[in-house]
């Protein structure tokens, strides 16, 4: 595939391919594999591709640059529209985001979270159900049974049953499986969720077609367990809303509701670079107020990489603020008739208006308890909430620590308090071309040295920090010397560290420091654990569908195979992985040979079972992991 033809909007492919007969879909994937390479682009901004001699396929996308009616998708051949080149060309495209970004209504206009219509009858979540609960997974319902749980509407409980069902035919097929026509049924179910009023289910959807899509063309930042993770993620989302009952949380919103917040006054704390896989790219301001609430400013467009590179030093479109994202990060503002959303987000209505404040220091105002807090405490006050409040853009914590060295392709550093653990530093955003990497890689040549961090826990590794700005310790002598207009702190992506920012040759590091004695290896409670095993099995599901599950069980007797685990205390585990594998090679069959139950439901249910057992016990021991040190190969008990 090839990121510079037009995104096509999923309902468009998913059409395409619907219109197919069965015998043009056995085609469709290897019609599509080379069918990128011969697109031509026109001077109207049109696409066109070459089928032979009698069949030419064009692309028209509209004013935005996407795909979004099938009129904008025609071929001359005589089958068109029902023919294997435009789905081919559809196909071949990128997927475009599920709803275009709007601008950002006044509060008075904010729209709502969809309601649930009174009255509304509740259907029962598909067989299978009660075992996720039983493995450890937290439903988005009420726990309160006097509280009344609020119910979906009859099209919401069946978009949400049929994109289970969707997404149920893909994890059985697997990524060897799971080409184009496995991907349009999820489109399918996914659009029609989106018309129910399902958005966390649809980008759920959308999550797990660009990840097939990614691992069939064996792109180098496909990951088989994001992949895995996003699975577990709509089965889940989508098996609870097929219940009937769910918190509102998990229908999600369309549109990012913003309401008053009156007055506000906020300080930067840093920006940073953000780049998507969809082609957007801009900036993020992190900003702090008084009271410690956490607040942002984002300028996020299509333009991939120049965008985010050049987006650091755009103007804030905020209240008519004369300030760009770097004099802001290291300045303040003071807004009056603010707007905000749910997740900090600071918007910019009509009644806006903001006045800029002198910048304070990482060791002045609301940003220095930040670095009082021990990290552990602050980790664990994230894992203590909601699954998905650590993953947004606002969850960053501080610490200040001790460079001991290079290990691999991170940076350990040791947090600056008694017994404290490795914690390990990787870059915030991988991209050789914003420098992130290439500032931790000259932090680390600097052992000894002591640093203020500003970064995001990696909640899917041991005791892993992805900093975003940097400081100098106040009164450590081995420290960063950065120029005073940067007033104590340095944005890991769009600043670069250069050898007048640490200390001169002659000042050495402590003798006594960790650049005195060989970089130990950091105890990782994660790898040293058993739990790979189930992790495995349930990444070969995913690789190669339930057929690869059941002949995985069957080189091994499930005794040999899952011992190690329950050794290790995790019985519950090993149960969890013993029945799926039992589930992956169960296929009843009648007197005629036929298949008795063809459905994936179980399979998919003793799945997602697994998965949300491993996900519990893996964050756990992540959580495990950022306190006192933990002896080499000593894995904590998980619960």
């Amino acid at each position: 595939m090839s990121t510079a033809l037009p995104p096509v909007a999923p309902e468009v492919l998913a059409e395409a391919v619907e219109s197919l007969t069965a015998r043009l879909r056995k085609k469709l994937d290897d019609a599509t594999a080379g069918c990128a390479d011969t697109a031509v682009h026109e001077a109207d901004a049109s696409v066109t591709f070459r089928f032979g001699e009698d069949a030419l396929v064009t692309l028209r996308p509209g004013p935005a640059g996407t795909v979004t009616e099938a009129a904008q998708a025609t071929c001359t051949c005589l089958l068109a529209p029902r023919c294997l080149h435009r789905a081919a060309a559809l196909g071949a495209a990128p997927l475009a985001d599920a709803a275009p970004p709007e601008p950002e209504p006044e509060p008075e206009s904010a729209p709502e979270p969809t309601a649930a219509a009174p009255g509304e009858t509740r259907q029962t979540a598909p067989v299978g159900a009660g075992a996720v609960a039983e493995a450890g997974a937290a439903p988005a319902v009420s726990a309160d049974p006097a509280e009344p749980v609020p119910a979906l509407t009859a099209a919401q409980v069946g978009a949400a049953a049929a994109l289970w069902h969707a997404a149920a035919e893909a994890l059985a097929a697997g990524v060897t499986a799971g080409g184009a026509v496995v991907q349009a049924e999820l489109l399918r179910a996914a659009h029609t969720a989106r018309l129910a009023g399902l958005p966390r289910a649809e980008a759920a959807a959308l999550r797990v077609v660009r990840g097939l899509r990614a691992a069939r063309e064996r792109r180098t930042a496909h990951r088989l367990g994001d992949l895995t993770g996003s699975f577990r993620e709509l089965l889940h989302t989508a098996g609870v809303l097929a219940s009937g009952a769910a918190d509102p949380a998990l229908t999600g919103t369309a549109r990012r509701a913003y309401t008053a917040g009156g007055s506000l006054q906020v300080h930067g704390l840093c920006r940073e670079p953000v780049l998507s896989a969809t082609g957007y790219g801009g900036v993020v301001t992190h900003l702090l107020a008084p009271d410690g609430s956490r607040y942002s400013i984002s300028d996020v467009r299509p333009g991939g990489l120049a965008r985010a590179r050049g987006a650091g030093r755009a103007s804030v479109a905020l209240g008519g603020a004369t300030l760009d994202h770097a004099g802001l990060a290291r300045g303040g503002l003071r807004i009056v008739g603010a707007t905000v959303s749910a997740e900090g987000r600071l918007g910019a209505g009509r009644g806006v208006r903001a006045t800029p404040l002198p910048g304070t220091a990482w060791t002045d105002g609301p940003a220095a308890p930040l670095f009082a807090r021990p990290a552990a405490e602050a980790v664990a006050a994230l894992l203590a909430g909601p699954a998905d409040a650590a993953d947004t853009e606002t969850a960053l914590i501080g610490c200040d620590v001790v460079v001991v060295g290079a290990a691999g392709d991170h940076l350990l550093v040791r947090e600056a308090r008694p017994d404290a653990p490795l914690l390990r530093l990787l870059p915030a955003h991988p991209h050789p071309e914003l420098p992130h990497t290439e500032n931790l890689r000259r932090i680390a040549s600097y052992p000894g040295l002591h640093l203020r961090v500003l970064g995001r826990p990696d909640l899917d590794r041991a005791a892993t920090l992805r900093p975003v700005a940097v400081g100098p310790v106040a009164g450590e002598p081995y420290t960063l010397r950065l120029p005073e207009e940067w007033l104590g702190r340095a944005d890991l992506g769009y600043e670069r560290l250069q050898g007048e920012h640490f200390p001169p040759p002659d000042a050495a590091a402590p003798a006594s420091g960790p650049g005195s004695v060989p970089v130990p290896d950091a105890p990782d409670p994660l790898a040293d654990s058993p739990l790979w095993r189930v992790r495995r099995l349930l990444e070969t599901g995913v690789a190669g569908g339930r057929r690869a599950v059941a002949e995985a069980a069957r080189g091994a007797a499930p005794q040999t195979a899952y011992g190690p685990l329950r050794r290790a205390g995790l019985t519950a585990a090993a149960d969890l992985a013993t029945a799926l594998a039992a589930e992956a090679d169960r296929r009843p069959r009648d007197a005629f040979g036929r298949l008795a139950d063809p459905s994936p439901d179980g399979y998919a249910w003793a799945w997602l079972a697994a998965a949300t057992h491993l996900a519990a016990a893996e964050r756990f021991l992540v959580a495990a992991s950022w306190t006192a040190a933990t002896p080499s190969g000593a894995t904590p008990a998980v619960p």
